[in-house]
């Protein structure tokens, strides 16, 4: 399996196994997301799409001079300053197809927040699969009080997770929120008691993910996701077709064989990564 790309932006951690990536964010002032930054998630995208890790932790512990703690704190709106409209559109419709990809890759996703997570950081936690904010964590989307709005999936995506009177108070109002609040309308899906303590949490579900089948963990959730809004005999279809993926695969046959050991709670040599495409 190819290591890790070389990334200037994105730092990253591999675990001893090999089987979790933890990105850790730290560049420009704020952890600004920019031109240079997006194609190191493109190239980072691509590479988790060939299947090399199982379990994707990403967190910062960036802190600004005055001791705040920073995860995302936005688009890097600065470097915009001389671009056409063109180039702007060009630039929001790719970062959009960016984070569309992460979304979808075969790997299960936990982001970490400790820190401001403005704009683009809280439109980072819909690409992610299971979200955990730290007492330090604030979100919001201020976009429409730049004669903008939230272009990297707030506007299309974020409804589908916090409701749509959730996405309309903070797209409209830009009000910032703390994790109590993230978490009670379903932006984030736990609170921890430390930045610590919240990677302790995202680790033990990294370890349990990395356990099983990485053909059926990205087979269940591409259909979960391709299923979102569709008409239920869709979404039947779509579960129909990613199970028997996992036959024709072979897992499944694998999984029938190792069944008393998987019980038990013994390891599994499960085959590469499989993709399905729905």
């Amino acid at each position: 399996m190819a290591p890790p790309p070389d990334l200037q932006s994105l730092h990253l951690t591999t675990s001893a196994d090999g089987q979790q990536l933890t990105i850790t964010l730290d560049h420009g002032r704020a952890n600004e997301m920019g031109t240079a930054q997006l194609a190191e998630w493109e190239t980072l995208t691509e590479w988790l799409e060939g299947g090399a890790v199982r379990t994707l932790i990403t967190t910062s512990q960036r802190r600004s001079r005055k001791g705040t703690p920073i995860f995302i704190a936005g688009a890097n709106v600065t470097e915009r300053g001389g671009w056409s409209d063109a180039r702007v559109r060009a630039h929001v419709r790719r970062q959009r197809d960016v984070l569309a990809r992460l979304r979808t890759a075969p790997v299960f996703h936990v982001a970490v927040v400790d820190g401001v997570a403005l704009g683009w950081g809280t439109e980072f936690l819909i690409v992610a699969d299971y979200r955990i904010a730290a007492p330090g964590a604030r979100f919001a989307l201020p976009e429409t009080g730049l004669g903008i709005l939230p272009g990297a999936g707030g506007t299309s995506e974020l409804a589908s997770l916090i409701g749509v009177n959730q996405a309309l108070r903070l797209g409209i109002t830009g009000e910032r929120i703390g994790p109590a609040e993230a978490a009670r309308i379903g932006l984030v899906d736990e609170t921890a008691d430390s930045l610590e303590a919240g990677l302790e949490r995202a680790e033990a579900l990294c370890a349990l993910a990395s356990r099983r089948s990485p053909t059926a963990i990205a087979a269940f959730k591409r259909a979960l996701l391709a299923g979102i809004g569709q008409p239920a005999v869709v979404r039947r279809e779509l579960e129909a077709r990613a199970y028997e993926h996992c036959l024709v695969s072979g897992e499944a046959a694998i999984g029938r064989s190792n069944f008393k050991r998987i019980l038990a709670g013994g390891e599994i040599d499960w085959n590469p990564l499989a993709p399905f495409r729905p």
